[in-house]
């Protein structure tokens, strides 16, 4: 009973939020920006809450914990530093200088500004609404294994719920509704991992009594298989495969439209140095916590003759956590509901204001603010449909549906847009060809891992893991878009001086008073503009 309590508070608490923005959300910017006046506590939050989901909490936790023990553990730091510290701090300030400088409101309109050309949006957006459905999905995956375990309730029934929850906030209340729910969701999540970390290594008699019990159990397999105390050691059983998760889970935030549509939001410049900063430590909690907690799944889950659970990898979090204390339990539920609607939200905001404002809006004569707004909710509506429709196969493993999704979508636009920021010199034949390598190179691996032609190792990385795959087309699209750019047609000079000017500000400096050697002062002039 206390479980139902918590989670109808939660839910009523949520769609409240929703209720009140939604008086505030009568623009499009409003909408989806948020206005571009989001502070900085809510943005960092924002993102942290929509980078770790369900499908950390229960699919990667679990999985990668039971195959690399506690160096999963390196994941979740690597989340923190890749994927939170260094985007902030390459990505946050360009982005929303940029992106206001160009009035592009979505990843596809930015491209399509920064780099001339009308057909990259629409190809852009036309990926970004098909490769965000199988991400969804696996979010609306992993939370109703958790709540089958929880409540004893239908998986299909713990699908279309959630998906009807999230429809009717984010339809109401839009970036905001969305921003301030995550807010709420973080700290939630926060408190909630640390206590169920404590409380359920507790169980196995506390920290060293759980590492002591994992240290006895032999590696299954790589490098050190049939070894004792490979899953307590510091990289792990399978050092290399482990590289090729950290890369997928951290470096793909650096092209997922939803991850950078938070910079676009945030206030201004100054409120950046404060998000860096929160947003770091908050992936040190979350990830970290749930990639070390999932790393003692072994001592909690037996392997059946396969050498994995018998339930398969998504089963082992909710086993884990079915061991706890009821009220525990609660906290858990509303803790991975928090980061899934979170996640949800920013999915389905992300693709419905990319279709309409990117396609849809531009093949009509006229439109309006609230004609625009009708087709953006209607769209989420859609959106939504469509990956419940995917999520009700359960047999679709978590990590194949957000390795596949992500090694798509930042395959394809991460070179693009971090590049984008710095490097005047990319070129519309660059963009293209980090397009089709994204969305080709994850094709063929999924048709040929559907055909069974996938199998083996290369350089010690598993070729059939999508994950791997993800990593590799994220890594060669860097390489790929500055080999192509130089040696095909450059944007026209003139234009790209006027992108990037929105990067020199001038600032009065008359003098500096400077000591020299003798410690008498002298006055330096010097160039009175600052390019920062």
């Amino acid at each position: 009973m206390l479980i139902y309590i918590i989670l109808a508070v939660y839910v009523a608490f949520a769609i409240g939020i929703g209720v009140y923005f939604h008086q505030k959300s009568k623009t499009v910017t409003d909408f989806v920006l948020g206005g571009r006046a989001v502070g900085p506590w809510i943005t960092a939050f924002a993102y942290g809450t929509s980078y770790f989901s369900a499908v950390v909490f229960v699919g990667y936790a679990g999985q990668f914990g039971w195959n690399f023990g506690l160096a999963s553990t390196w994941i979740g730091l690597g989340n923190a530093m890749i994927g939170s510290l260094l985007a902030w701090v390459l990505m946050g300030r360009r982005t929303r200088v940029m992106s206001k400088h160009l009035e592009s409101a979505t990843l596809p309109e930015f491209f399509e500004k920064r780099y001339m050309s009308k057909k990259l949006k629409i190809a852009s957006a036309v990926i970004v609404f098909v490769f965000l459905i199988p991400y969804t999905a696996s979010v609306y995956n992993g939370l109703s294994r958790l709540f089958s375990m929880a409540f004893n309730v239908d998986y299909s029934v713990c699908v279309i719920g959630m998906a009807l929850i999230t429809a009717v906030y984010v339809i109401l209340g839009g970036y905001k509704a969305t921003a301030y729910n995550d807010f709420i969701q973080g700290i939630i999540m926060l408190l909630g991992i640390t206590a169920v970390i404590f409380v359920t290594l507790a169980g196995k008699g506390g920290f060293y009594s759980a590492v002591t019990e994992l240290s006895q159990i032999e590696a299954a397999s790589g490098p050190m298989s049939g070894m004792s105390g490979a899953y307590t050691s510091f990289f792990g059983p399978d050092p290399i495969n482990l590289v090729g998760v950290v890369i997928l889970t951290s470096l793909g935030t650096w092209g997922l439209p939803q991850m950078v549509h938070k910079f676009y939001t945030i206030k201004d410049e100054k409120s950046i140095k404060t998000g860096t900063i929160v947003s770091t430590v908050f992936a040190v909690v979350i990830a970290g916590g749930c990639y070390f907690l999932g790393g003692f799944g072994r001592i909690f889950v037996s392997p059946a003759e396969n050498g994995i659970p018998a339930e398969g990898y998504d089963s082992i979090i909710p086993a884990m956590v079915g061991t706890l204390p009821e009220i525990l339990i609660g906290v858990v539920v509303v803790l991975v509901l928090s980061a899934s609607m979170s996640t949800l939200s920013s999915l389905v905001l992300t693709s419905s204001s990319t279709l309409t404002l990117d396609l849809i809006i531009p093949m009509q004569k006229k439109g309006n603010e609230k004609k625009t707004l009708i087709i953006m909710r209607a769209l989420i509506a859609v959106f939504l449909l469509v990956s419940v429709v995917i999520a009700l196969n359960k047999n679709n493993l978590i990590s194949d549906l957000m390795g596949y999704s992500w090694g798509a979508l930042a395959g394809a636009f991460l070179a693009p847009m971090l590049l984008g920021l710095f490097w005047k010199g990319v070129t519309q034949a660059g963009v293209w060809a980090s397009l089709v390598w994204g969305i080709g190179a994850t094709a063929a691996h999924f048709l040929l891992k559907s055909a069974g032609a996938l199998s083996g190792t290369f350089l010690g990385f598993n070729v059939a893991s999508p994950v791997n795959l993800g990593a590799f087309t994220m890594v060669m699209g860097l390489i790929i878009v500055p080999v192509v750019s130089l040696i095909t047609p450059k944007l026209k000079k003139a234009e790209t001086e006027r992108i990037f000017s929105c990067y020199n500000k001038k600032v009065e400096v008359s003098h500096v008073v400077a000591l020299t050697e003798n410690e008498g002062q002298v006055t330096l002039p010097i160039d009175n503009t600052v390019k920062k």
